[in-house]
């Protein structure tokens, strides 16, 4: 069986690109790598990226330029849910960080295995998690 090293990319998709820019930017500390109009990439930590496209913007086959390719079409909608690990000792410092930018935190949650999640809401209404370690038997 070939093997997996992991999620390299997450897509959310945003209704306004300049709000969500401003939220991840602002709130969560995200630097671009790239931008445009339909799309916005993030380093998430770990060799992990974050995508974000603009709802609507990417029902048509992308084709690339120089003979690199095609990416083909998609998009979602809806309240979606993903986790950022965090280490277990910056906890605090989210909480801090989120309160400071009048973010609500939803819920809590203490894992078995000792992990601990905060849950929050994106102005698109995505469930995030930040999540420390001891959550899963993997993490």
């Amino acid at each position: 069986m070939p093997t997996l090293d992991g999620v390299l990319e997450t897509a959310l998709y945003v209704d306004d690109m300049g709000r969500a820019r401003a939220f991840f930017e602002t709130v969560m500390g995200l630097e671009p790598f790239t931008a445009d109009h339909r799309f916005t990439a993030y380093d998430a930590g770990r060799g992990t990226v974050l995508l974000l496209f603009l709802k609507g913007e990417t029902l048509d086959t992308v084709t690339l330029p120089r003979g690199m390719g095609t990416i083909p079409p998609h998009d979602g909608h809806g309240p979606v849910h993903m986790a950022l690990a965090i280490p277990a000792d910056q906890l605090g410092a989210w909480e801090a960080q989120l309160n400071a930018h009048d973010i609500g935190i939803e819920g809590r949650t203490h894992w078995p295995k000792g992990g601990e999640s905060l849950y929050f809401r994106d102005p698109d209404g995505h469930l995030l998690e930040l999540a420390t370690p001891g959550v899963w038997p993997n993490y």
